[in-house]
């Protein structure tokens, strides 16, 4: 049997990197580099149904081999990586029997990964880290998730003796950037219930996600020669800085925490004729997300009042919803997971995802699907990295998770 580290390792020298900008399923070709390395690996093991489709969604199944009524369990991960940071060429590097002292990525370019800045490496004191070169992103979002689901399937077809339900997995592509699930076939999938493998450290379970939104503010300003400027130019670039302005500075993400919600500029464009402002809002509370909406409106309608009409517009898109309204009627959910995290010694951690995952979106297809934890750290950037005990633990907290679902628990 492969390890899941080995697999990790692999798995994130297959570069994923998603694109927004495209429209396609999915977005950039090289995710079927790893679909296809997948599903040859999922037959390897011996994974039944194992497909895909046009669209890049790896699928297999684990049937069943108990008398007892348990529902089929779907486990899923994504295999793109964000484009935050490149992920061409990563080339991780496991750091063995961490000591606590700073982690140098990258002599040349003196990147270093220090206690300082991260003060939560101290905690993993004694473990083997996979690290980056500094370079680029790791990829433990979510191929750790790959992995560690790819393992426990590995490790249940190897112990027959285990008994479970009809295991159904399922491999995502462009989640990043916000259409993993477009074309994710729910029915076909057969799993009454499902688990996203991809949160962060250890323990974590999440079944609130914010409520999103995206807004493409789109400037149209008027060049002339800054010799001749005068009461003519409109620079959309300040414009769109003076949009910005007009945002709540407490409500940027690097200032909000747990349930708080934001306005995040993703990325901005142009020049003095036009500009493109691009941001995510977030909030869990869907109520504020719709004000936020508003108040993106309202500023709008300031702007055309103040530098004339047609100055600015914006394109706001939903993006998903919090999954708790579809997740809540389902306790047996996060029981099973919580359970099986102590049966393992590993301390359960019931936290809102400052962000979202395809589970999201599935428990509003029909498929609660809450999400749990890969191990990782640092995501879509050079700091990034994850520990191969905390991925061990994760795999045997999959597989006990499998073998043990009690549809009657209750949380406590």
């Amino acid at each position: 049997m492969r390890t899941v580290a080995e697999r990790f390792l692999q798995y994130v020298k297959v570069n994923t990197e998603s694109a927004e900008e495209k429209q396609e399923v999915p977005s950039t070709a090289s995710q079927w580099n790893l679909a296809n390395i997948l599903m040859d690996e999922m037959k390897e093991i011996g994974i039944s149904n194992v497909r895909s489709g046009e669209h890049c969604y790896v699928y297999g199944t684990i049937p069943g081999n108990t008398e007892k009524a348990v529902p089929a369990l779907g486990f899923i991960a994504h295999m793109d990586t964000s484009s935050a940071v490149t992920g061409e060429g990563v080339n991780p590097r496991i750091v063995q029997n961490y000591d606590g002292t700073d982690i140098v990525l990258n002599k040349k370019y003196r990147i270093s990964l220090t206690p300082r800045e991260f003060p939560e490496l101290m905690q993993y004191i004694g473990n083997d880290l996979i690290v980056t070169d500094g370079l680029t992103l790791l990829g433990a979002d979510d191929k750790a998730g790959v992995a560690e689901i790819m393992s426990m399937a590995e490790y249940l077809l190897s112990h027959p003796e285990l008994k479970h339900g009809d295991i159904h997995i399922g491999f995502t592509p462009d989640e990043e950037v916000g259409r993993g699930v477009d074309f994710f076939d729910v029915e076909g999938f057969g799993a009454e219930f499902a688990y996203t493998v991809d949160g962060g450290e250890l323990g974590e379970i999440e079944y609130e996600n914010f409520n999103a939104a995206s807004a493409k503010l789109i400037i149209n300003g008027v060049s002339v020669h800054p010799g001749t400027a005068k009461n003519k130019m409109k620079n959309a670039l300040l414009i769109g800085m003076e949009f910005q302005g007009l945002l709540p500075v407490a409500e940027d993400p690097a200032y909000t925490e747990k349930y708080e919600g934001f306005y995040h500029l993703c990325r901005m464009e142009g020049g003095v004729e036009q500009a493109v402002l691009h941001y995510i809002i977030r909030d869990h509370d869907l109520k504020k997300l719709e004000a936020k909406k508003a108040f993106v409106e309202t500023a709008v309608a300031f702007l055309n009042e103040k530098y004339g009409h047609g100055t600015c517009q914006a394109e706001i898109t939903d993006s998903y919803y919090n999954m708790a309204e579809k997740v809540a009627p389902h306790p047996h959910l996060i029981a099973n997971a919580k359970a099986a995290m102590e049966r393992n010694d590993i301390v359960p951690k019931i936290i809102p995802i400052r962000g979202g995952t395809d589970g999201a979106r599935l428990s509003y297809m029909g498929l609660p699907s809450p999400n749990l934890c890969t191990g990782g750290a640092n995501f879509h950037g050079k700091y990034e990295y994850i520990s191969i005990q905390s991925m061990e633990r994760i795999v045997t907290m999959l597989v006990d998770l499998a073998c043990n679902y009690d549809i009657s628990l209750k949380m406590e």
